[in-house]
């Protein structure tokens, strides 16, 4: 049944059985708004460790780490890494969440700066962001699921054969097309098979079924038993998760020793130094990944510490803590595991390059196809207990958001509209928020044909807000106009103008000035010859049909030379430029900022990493500028409500103290 023997379906019922006995019993523990939002403040440091790890920690973690390590060796960790930086700075931050005494990040917004209005603003940016992110986990999961599941050809129905003689059609046109070698009837077959986007692959899983599987699961132990239900399926997912990280790995080092006749795990280490390519070891700017440089992953960097620290799910992670310091080692060890946990994950999709780097061209595809190659044949269920990882590293996430929305929601824009209403009612409200929550991430995640295509939107979105918190937070001079001039400049700057202007004027996106790029870099590298380098060049000797003689045969271990071309890439456009029909067009959301940086630096000769840096920098002080800007114009707020907030940051809060 759905490609799986039955083994590996037990373990995955028996998993979602757990799931939800524990919502039902948190339930009855659940009497006002604090305990379903924020657990009755109750958490020890157990359960803040894996709260916050759960958090951290989503399915699209592990298979994004072994994605990016597959196809650019170590210094693809850094999909995972760009918080490393900012964990010992999780240790201070924990602490300023549990003292603030508010269930919900929108409630800061509102004593701060005495607005309800920027309350509920930015109630409305977090959860719009924390649905993309579920959506997105919703995605990469069953996207992942999909690709374990996957019917061997033998298997497909006469409807699936047709569609696959179909994509394979489209193959093979496509290389066809990219010889300029298509009459006029070929030319509009690829036409109309690009149009149809035929599928090769067919699972005997429907992702969508998939996906409302999983929603119903975070629905029933979720909606019902509130944050103290979500955290401790925390726990237990955690504990799946960190399985997860090291489930493959010995079975990968076993398959590899064993087809070299090696054993060992040093041995597997020698291995890979001899089978992988020279720049898979390269933690930053290799020349096959020039443009993952030192100063971008700064950049980056930057970024992501003062975004993450706007998210309202960081208030529940804390807040919900006991104390002061059970909020600062739950909160630190927490994603401090994930840091290791990257690690290991790169490790995995290094190894499985050596393993599977000659039949596996997408690395999208290679945690299911390892997991099917190395675990489906041993009739133990760890396929399905795999799967069960990967369900518990999206649901430990989906489910700790879908509390946050809901307390925004219920707390800063239900409220304010329907005051004095019971506890009763409003647990009921956020219960209801819940639900329509999962159900829009759901929607998210199956109206989206590529997780790229989300993943670009959510990226930076938080810029958004990161000032006006910071600066309310560390910064009493910070004012009301400043922090409304800050939101609503980055808003526009950052998401209003970007969607809108090629919408409003479809003429950008066809536009010659609009279509520049970075210039094509050629750069010299000598490697010592691989394996692979030497069957790579022994298929160019026997099929070398140019001018001239054909290369020279390599030995393992020689010295040779071979020349990376790091191709243009676009300055305006967010996916690229494509051409078709003669025509190039702008794809994507457009880049504001790049179009002015290019007014007064010629981003042209700049590397893409350099652009990408400058980009972040913008998007980093401009409305860090504003806030200040506007700010030291305006008269300081020196009023009652201000002076408690800032009293209040600076009293402890004593251990077991819910207030």
């Amino acid at each position: 049944m759905f490609g799986l023997p039955t083994v590996d379906l037990i373990v995955i019922a028996v998993y979602a059985g757990l799931m939800i006995v524990i919502g039902l019993v948190a339930m009855l523990r659940v009497k006002n708004q604090e305990d379903f939002f924020l657990g009755g403040r109750r958490f020890g440091k157990f359960l803040q460790i894996f709260s916050a790890f759960g958090q951290a920690t989503s399915s699209d973690s592990a298979v994004g780490a072994v994605t990016t390590a597959y196809r650019d060796g170590a210094g693809g960790i850094w999909s995972q890494l760009v918080g490393l930086w900012a964990t010992p700075l999780y240790w201070f931050m924990a602490p300023w969440y549990r003292r603030m005494r508010l269930l919900t990040l929108g409630d800061f917004f509102h004593e701060r700066f005495r607005s309800r209005a920027m309350a509920m603003v930015y109630s409305l940016v977090a959860s719009v962001y924390l649905i993309l992110v579920i959506g997105l986990g919703l995605k990469a999961v069953s996207s992942t699921v999909i690709g374990i599941t996957l019917k061997p050809e033998a298997a497909l129905t006469s409807t699936e054969r047709v569609e696959r003689a179909q994509a394979l059609r489209l193959e093979a046109l496509n290389q066809q097309s990219a010889a300029e070698s298509l009459n006029a009837a070929d030319t509009a077959e690829l036409q109309s098979l690009r149009l149809q986007r035929p599928h090769r692959e067919f699972s005997s899983v429907s992702e969508v079924a998939l996906i409302w599987f999983i929603v119903l699961i975070v629905f029933v132990y979720g909606i019902a038993g509130g944050l103290e239900a979500a955290v401790w399926t925390d726990t237990v997912q955690g504990t799946l998760i960190l399985v997860l990280s090291i489930l493959l790995v010995p079975f990968a080092i076993a398959k590899l020793n064993a087809a070299h006749g090696v054993s060992g795990l040093l041995a597997a280490g020698h291995t890979l130094h001899e089978e992988l390519p020279g720049r898979f070891f390269s933690l930053l700017g290799s020349a096959a990944n020039a443009d993952f440089t030192w100063y971008f992953v700064v950049a980056l960097s930057v970024m992501t510490t003062l975004n993450v620290a706007a998210q309202s799910n960081q208030l529940t992670a804390n807040a919900s803590a006991k104390d002061e310091l059970t909020a600062s080692i739950g909160f630190t060890t927490g994603t401090m595991m994930k840091r290791y946990c990257s690690v290991m994950w790169g490790f995995l999709g290094m190894l499985c390059f050596a393993l599977y780097g000659r039949e596996i061209q997408n690395s999208d595809l290679v945690w299911g196809h390892a997991t099917r190659d190395l675990l489906g044949g041993l009739g133990l269920g760890l396929v399905g207990l795999m799967i069960a990882c990967l369900l518990a590293a999206l649901q430990s996430t989906a489910s700790t958001l879908m509390i946050s929305c809901s307390s925004l929601f219920t707390k800063n824009v239900y409220g304010p509209l329907r005051p004095g209403r019971s506890e009763r009612h409003y647990v009921l409200v956020g219960r209801v928020a819940g639900t329509l929550v999962l159900l829009a991430a759901a929607l998210l995640s199956t109206a989206f044909d590529s997780i790229l295509d989300m993943l670009k939107f959510i990226w930076e979105f938080n810029a958004i807000i990161a000032a006006s918190f910071w600066c309310g937070l560390k910064w009493r001079r910070a004012t009301r106009q400043g922090a409304w001039a800050s939101m609503l400049t980055a808003m526009a700057m950052f998401v209003v103008l970007p969607l809108t202007l090629p919408t409003i004027f479809p003429q950008m996106r066809t536009s010659e000035g609009l279509m520049r790029t970075t210039q094509q870099r050629v750069i010299p590298q000598t490697l010592a010859a691989t394996s692979r380098d030497t069957d790579e060049r022994n298929r160019q000797i026997a099929n070398w049909s140019g001018a001239g003689s054909p290369p020279a045969p390599l030995q393992i271990g020689e010295k040779f030379s071979r020349p990376v071309i790091v191709p243009p890439k676009s300055i305006y456009w967010a996916q690229g430029i494509v051409e078709a029909n003669g025509v190039k067009r702008g794809e994507g959301m457009f880049y504001v900022e790049t179009w002015l940086l290019d007014h007064v630096f010629d981003l042209s000769a700049n590397p893409h990493a350099l652009n990408e840096t400058m980009r972040y920098a913008y998007k980093i002080l401009l409305p860090f500028f504003v806030l200040i800007a506007v700010s030291l114009l305006t008269a300081p707020d020196e009023s009652e409500s201000v002076r408690r907030f800032f009293l209040r940051m600076r009293t402890k809060v004593r251990g077991g103290s819910r207030r």
